[in-house]
């Protein structure tokens, strides 16, 4: 009888339930962080009209302040993309999750106290640590805690969260003072720190640093004794000492580190999945939801000019259609193809926003009517498109393409590439408008999504189904029998053969 056989034993339907809440509590901290970050993004669709009202000016904040305020949250977040990955590796998942939690409750106080648009702009910058670690932090944090049963459900979650937190400061700010949108983000930021207070240390960090017993410990607290539990934990256990053993045995100089990372960047495996993640992150950016999000109530209003229908009422309703299009698309997702699911409802999201645009020409050169409720309606269809692909699809087709030989140097590249294109369309969306005007600024997006599209149609393999090792067999142009890969192995070496 082996170690791990000796603690198998057959659960009972509360301690699967048990382990699931714990699962989900856990879970629940990253959920956390995806949610502060919708609150922030939407905090400046609101509390920038009423800083100008209370001001009676425009001038309260110009319009380059204006578009540097979401933006900032974005660029003030790439640095910290590179630095926490070296946090999670050094002090672990735990702390590092604390740090982050500590960040974005200083961020909204700061903000919740502020009296001049200066201190709101340090609260983003601030925030800018929570904005880095989406990417890293937050879905370790998910992936690495939840079961390979569970994980999928979480991920789902996460990815609905970030706009359920924009229905949050949009709400607040539209019923209440702005101010009270950060008492919201301390309250949930308490709430994370508390998270990760009571977070034990990741098991596949303790592993790392050949903690063994420890991380059976914290492994079995969370995913149980079953079966396959104790499987996974036998998998990671020996993965890990194999690994231990190999850099014992291949200790390497500063040069030698950076001649085997020139040699994994120049491989297929590497360059391909990373620009092809670009390409699908491309495509979500420039289809405009993160824009329209950060800047509803403007864009609302250029098209209902009439204002029969009050931005704010059609904000929020668009919002909830947003909110429930992403869970009903997770369901969609689970018996669609991945690739099919995005290019049709990539192309229902094109089809409406050349529509939005037409429209806005048209009533620009006074030949139709203008009526808010058909644009009410156009964008609704825009969102229910979005919502049902990229929205949803995005950050998973990515997580399944990345390198597994590289997979935390992908993601840094694919995460620092993203957040300089959104903060960089975020930035410029105002002067779009403005420039091009609305029926413009609509159709830039329309066509830029529609080149993405076009490329991920040529280019993009169908991931639905397929293991990690077999889309880095496809990945390398190679044709040899697919090997099944449990999913925790994202996380684990390739065994040596």
């Amino acid at each position: 009888m082996t170690d791990m056989e000796k603690y198998e034993r057959k659960e009972s339907k509360w301690e699967k339930r048990k382990y699931f809440l714990r699962q989900m509590t856990i879970s629940s901290g990253g959920w956390t962080c995806y949610f502060i970050m919708g609150m922030s993004f939407g905090a400046s669709t609101v509390f920038i009209p009423q800083i100008r009202k209370e001001a009676n000016s425009d001038d309260a904040i110009s319009e380059s302040t204006a578009s540097w305020i979401p933006a900032i949250m974005v660029y003030s977040g790439l640095p910290w993309t590179c630095i926490l990955p070296i946090f999670m590796k050094y002090i672990g998942r735990k702390y590092t999750f604390m740090f982050v939690s500590v960040s974005n409750l200083i961020s909204f106080i700061v903000f919740y106290f502020s009296v001049t648009v200066n201190q709101i702009i340090i609260s983003q910058v601030i925030n800018g640590i929570n904005t880095g670690s989406h990417f890293t932090v937050s879905v370790m944090i998910i992936t690495e805690y939840t079961s390979p049963k569970h994980r999928g459900f979480f991920l789902t979650v996460k990815s609905a969260t970030l706009f359920w937190g924009i229905l949050m400061s949009n709400a607040i700010g539209t019923f209440f003072h702005w101010r009270n949108i950060g008492l919201a983000g301390i309250i949930c930021s308490a709430y994370g720190l508390l998270i990760a207070i009571v977070l034990p240390e990741s098991p596949f960090w303790l592993a790392t640093k050949q903690r063994f017993e420890r991380a059976a410990d914290t492994h079995r607290w969370m995913m149980g004794f079953g079966k396959q539990a104790e499987t996974d934990l036998e998998k990671l256990i020996n993965y890990q000492k194999n690994l231990n053993l190999e850099a014992q045995q291949n200790k390497l100089n500063l040069k030698g580190y950076i001649i085997g990372y020139l040699k994994i960047i120049s491989k297929r495996q590497f360059y391909k999945p990373l620009v092809l993640c670009l390409i699908v992150h491309s495509l979500y950016i420039f289809s405009g939801k993160v824009v329209f999000s950060v800047y509803a109530i403007d864009i609302i209003s250029k098209i209902t000019a009439g204002h029969h229908i009050s931005p704010y009422t059609a904000m929020l309703l668009l919002d909830g259609v947003t909110v429930l299009c992403m869970y009903i698309g997770c369901l969609v997702a689970k018996v669609l193809p991945r690739k099919k699911l995005l290019i049709g409802s990539s192309l229902v999201g094109i089809g409406f926003l050349l529509s939005i645009s037409c429209y806005a020409y048209l009533i620009k050169l006074s030949l139709v009517v203008e009526n808010n409720y058909f644009a009410i309606f156009l964008l609704i269809g825009y969102s229910i498109g979005l919502c049902f692909g990229p929205v949803i699809l995005t950050q998973t087709i990515s997580g399944e393409l990345v390198s597994i030989e590289a997979r935390g140097l992908s993601s840094c590249c694919m995460d620092l590439s993203s957040k300089v294109l959104l903060g960089t369309l975020v930035k410029i969306s105002p002067f779009l408008f403005k420039s091009w005007g609305t029926h413009g600024a609509f159709l830039f997006f329309g066509l830029a999504t529609s080149f993405f599209l076009v490329l991920i149609y040529v280019f993009l393999p169908e991931t639905k189904d397929m293991t990690l090792q077999e889309i880095a067999e496809w990945m390398k142009g190679t044709k040899r029998t697919p090997v099944i890969v449990q999913e925790e192995m994202i996380f684990l070496p390739k065994e040596k053969k």
